[in-house]
């Protein structure tokens, strides 16, 4: 049996019906199945090696499956076929959105974790801090009051030129301890990508043996530097500025002095103050 799981909520909320395009790839008889309603041990429990799960949608569909099958055996295949709005691990693995599904279920082992507000998260692709953060906490308002696609990219812009206010913060990686002022962004990267195809951490590879992820700092810029900076973050180039550092480590600790919206692979935690990402043992 091929289950197809989706997000009747991810995207632009027709994922159900871009599924029906898998049959030109898949060869079996398929079931569709809505992975927000989903009890997943119940559902992973008595599949075999001879299933086949796709999982259709974006990083957050990916994190949700990830975070839900947590501690279970899935002794099935997992597929994924992209077709959500931001594709950053599909952009990672170098995966074209509504092409031929493919296996990542190595992907899916060994994850990172986040630990914030005193809840334990895996993530797939980051955990951002910042204005990345303040992105998906406005994008969420805008979807709850209009069907249109959230434009993330001006959200960005009207909050590094009005909105959003920078922060201090300290860090902590692999037991070091540094101070920043003025801190826009602080993403602990799992992949290269976050923020829907920006090139975050251009040296991180997620099949690293050492398994250490890259932290990013932009920081100490006033806003008209930052709006020099920003753009270049899309071709990985901002690593060039020395308002930008990228630390690596296999535990990383970051705490801001005020409160800021955080993000999960784009899935969004309101008012923090710090978290700690650690790598896979």
């Amino acid at each position: 049996m091929i289950y197809v799981l989706f997000n009747t909520l991810a995207g632009n909320k027709n994922l159900e019906q871009e599924t029906d395009a898998l049959r030109t790839f898949l060869d079996g008889e398929i079931v569709k199945k809505d992975l927000q309603s989903m009890d997943y041990k119940t559902f992973l429990a008595p599949l075999t090696k001879d299933d086949t799960i796709v999982l259709c949608g974006g990083d957050g569909t990916l994190n949700h499956f990830a975070n839900e099958s947590d501690g279970v055996d899935v002794a099935c295949e997992v597929l994924y076929y992209p077709s959500g709005s931001g594709n950053d691990f599909a952009h990672d693995i170098n995966l074209e959105p509504h092409t031929k599904p493919v296996s990542i279920k190595q992907y899916m082992q060994n994850l990172p974790v986040v630990e914030v507000k005193g809840k334990t998260y895996r993530f797939i692709n980051n955990v951002g801090f910042g204005i990345d953060g303040y992105c998906c906490e406005i994008g969420d308002q805008c979807k709850a009051k209009s069907d249109k696609p959230v434009n993330y990219t001006a959200i960005a812009i009207k909050g590094a030129l009005y909105d959003y206010k920078p922060t201090n913060a300290t860090i902590e990686v692999d037991g070091e301890t540094y101070s920043y002022k003025k801190v826009w962004i602080a993403p602990t990267m799992k992949g290269k990508y976050y923020g829907g195809g920006m090139i975050a951490a251009p040296e991180q590879d997620r099949t690293a043996p050492d398994g250490k992820l890259s932290l990013v700092i932009l920081h100490n810029a006033g806003r008209l530097r930052l709006l020099t900076v920003f753009p270049s973050i899309f071709k990985g180039e901002h690593v060039k500025h020395n308002c930008v550092e990228i630390r690596k480590g296999k535990q990383i600790t970051v705490k801001f002095d005020a409160p800021t919206a955080l993000q999960i692979d784009g899935e969004t935690i309101l008012d923090v103050l710090e978290f700690t990402a650690t790598s896979a043992k």
